[in-house]
């Protein structure tokens, strides 16, 4: 079965600066992969890097088949990013946002309305952005993630900010995706948490990338 992604000896700068220095990884289909590490590890930055948000500068990379020197954007459409900013408008509405986000990506807007319940978001639906709590838009932040239906999900620090409620939703979202044909990558510093999600633990340290702590599960097995 093809790799979801494939990095071998990846380099990426900031400025001047490696922020990955020589990553080897690879994500099968239906996987979901802690990467752990401390802080400045580079983690956020190699979830950017699959993302096609900053530039491959030298190894080898390839994203759904696609070669990340030759187009880092192609694979956007097959997967999402949920990060620290939600990235939604302030003056629209949780339903709106989300009816936005559907239609941009190619779909229509009821297919927001069942994100909204799967997200426990029905009693905030009509609110603002602006007048969200914190918990409330990393909600909405994963909500909008979902909505376009991703073949592999990023989760940069997924538990930040959510209440006991918000996790128990997070966690059910994250343990449904190998049997939805969902693969996720997800960075956390709250390892009890996260560990009892994933099947495989990689750990980022100084740019790099070091042997998975257990072996990948098979697809589908998060016993």
């Amino acid at each position: 079965m093809p790799l979801v992604v494939r990095l071998r000896s990846a380099v990426c700068l900031l400025g001047r600066f490696p922020a990955l220095a020589g990553v080897d990884l690879d994500v099968h289909p239906g996987e979901i992969v802690l990467l752990a590490g401390p802080n400045g590890a580079g983690k956020t930055t190699l979830l950017r890097l699959i993302a096609g948000l900053v530039p491959l500068y030298s190894g080898e990379g390839e994203v759904f088949g696609t070669d990340l020197h030759v187009d880092r954007r192609a694979a956007r459409r097959h997967l999402a990013l949920v990060g620290h900013e939600t990235f939604c408008y302030d003056d629209l509405t949780v339903r709106e946002n989300l009816r936005f986000v559907a239609r941009a990506s190619g779909g229509t807007g009821t297919d927001a309305d069942p994100v909204i319940e799967r997200l426990d978001l029905a009693a905030v639906a009509d609110l603002t952005h602006r007048k969200l709590s914190a918990g409330q838009r990393r909600r909405l932040a994963l909500g909008a993630a979902l909505v376009r239906h991703p073949e592999l999900l990023l989760l940069d620090e997924p538990h930040a900010g959510l209440d006991a409620d918000g996790r128990e939703v997070l966690h059910e979202i994250v343990a449904a995706a190998p049997a939805e044909g969902r693969t996720i990558l997800m960075a956390s510093h709250e390892l009890d948490l996260a560990r009892a999600l994933a099947t495989r633990e990689v750990l980022v340290d100084s740019g790099r990338t070091f042997l998975p702590v257990q072996a990948p599960a098979p697809v589908g097995d998060l016993s």
